[in-house]
């Protein structure tokens, strides 16, 4: 029995001690993330909800079209010969009855009113379906920007590495020379300060990854963090050389502007809207019921009648005036939000076009710089393996070597962002 349990407990010990497999991070290309943000961002669903509620107020002001139809169950039972004698004109005698029926309300002309308000219900859903487009314009070019900003953390930590590694191998050359007195300490110094640097380099790239993990989690619509292996994307093309025609690009289509385009043609529809309150309504009404129980004073157990009502607003104390201008206000505010949306626009998309040409030019000059600090490096290297030269020259040129290495290596990515925010800004990602 004893030697059973022994078994049982060396099996179950040796389980243990199986590491588990670690789970690979998902593969995920900047289409896929894209994708993936459009179905799961909240951003997203949120103005599609805000669009879903615009359309059902088209329906609401729609609704004044149609004939409104109620049924009615009355029951009475009064004292005898009893009339309403306070707060009406006439002296209406109450009967006992029970009755039943249905009244028909339907509306003829109010001469233009209801139209006006379907016409602004309807500009209105429009822009709010406008607004959807802009909600996944600015979902997307964050999904771009956090998935480029993932790339680069990832090509600087790669850099810190190497980094880390090479120092860590000067480190340890110099140190042996100076075990040999080849070298002295104070060159072991500087070689060990340039490692810690690099150490130091190496932790910052670490932790800039991991923030950029948590933007891209978030930008995808993701509550925690996740990880991706992510697939590099080619270096976008120059430029337009245009920037006018960028600008007659973006006022044409950015959806902020067509939206705000649509709520100024609302707001003016719902100010003519206002104003019609001022003319008469025109409707008809028709009641049929039973009426089962009454009193012999009510002839016949059916009743029916049908007729018409003309409504001609005199004085309201100015309220439809008010409400006119009110209106109309808002109208001219809607034309000003308009206005200085589009001064924005044109200033956002000439400072977005600066900066992707600014982005473009830095590819070859941080690639010159690279080109030039490794061959630095390389001099300097020489120099000091023939004692021609101090550990400060080297030092020096070591940093310069880790400085155009993330440089050159940042401006790939920025100028991928630099670029997808230009097409955002004319209205190219939706």
């Amino acid at each position: 029995m004893l030697s059973r349990l022994r078994f049982f407990f060396f099996l179950f010990f040796a389980f243990c001690a199986v590491p588990c497999r670690a789970q690979n991070p998902a593969s995920l290309t900047l289409a896929e993330a894209e994708k993936i943000a459009i179905e799961n961002h909240p951003q997203i669903q949120a103005a599609q909800y805000q669009a879903n509620a615009a359309k059902a107020q088209v329906t609401q002001a729609r609704s004044a079209y149609y004939p409104q139809v109620f049924g009615s169950l009355t029951g009475v039972e009064s004292e005898t010969d009893s009339r309403v004698t306070a707060g009406f004109l006439s002296n209406s005698i109450i009967y006992d009855r029970y009755a039943n029926g249905l009244t028909v309300n339907q509306l003829v002309s109010d001469f233009g009113r209801t139209h006006e308000f379907v016409k602004s219900a309807s500009l209105h859903a429009k822009a709010q379906q406008e607004n959807v487009v802009t909600s996944r314009a600015d979902v997307l070019v964050a999904v771009d920007q956090a998935y480029y900003a993932v790339l680069k953390s990832q090509a600087v930590l790669k850099v810190a590495e190497e980094t880390v590694k090479d120092r860590q191998l000067v480190s340890d050359q110099i140190t042996e020379l100076e075990k040999n007195k080849l070298k002295s300490g104070l060159d072991v110094s500087f070689a060990n300060v340039n490692l810690a640097e690099a150490q130091l380099l190496l932790i910052q790239a670490q932790n800039n990854l991991q923030a950029s993990y948590a933007d891209l989690s978030t930008a995808l619509g993701y509550s925690d963090q996740k990880s991706f292996t992510l697939s590099d994307e080619s270096v976008p093309t120059a430029p337009p050389a245009d920037v006018t025609q960028l600008i007659s690009q973006a006022l044409q289509n950015r959806p902020e502007l067509i939206g705000g385009r649509l709520n100024v043609s609302s707001a003016q529809s719902y100010a003519t809207g206002e104003r019609d309150l001022w003319f008469p309504t025109i409707s008809t009404i028709g009641v049929a019921g039973l009426t089962p129980v009454h009193e012999t004073a009510l002839n016949g157990n059916r009743y029916a009648a049908a007729g018409f009502n003309v409504n001609i607003p005199i004085f309201n104390g100015r309220q439809f005036n008010a409400l006119h201008a009110e209106a109309t206000a808002q109208a001219h505010a809607q034309e000003q939000y308009l206005r200085d949306l589009q001064n924005h626009v044109t200033s956002d998309v000439r400072k977005a076009w600066l900066d992707a040409n600014s982005a473009f030019q830095r590819l070859d000059v941080t690639q010159q710089l690279l080109n030039q600090a490794t061959q630095a490096l390389d001099l300097a290297q020489q120099r000091y393996k023939l004692g021609l030269s101090s550990i400060i020259e080297l030092s020096q040129a070591q940093l310069n070597m880790t400085q155009a290495e993330i440089s050159q290596t940042s401006a790939k990515y920025d100028y991928a962002a630099a670029m997808s925010v230009l097409k955002f800004q004319i209205g190219d990602i939706h």
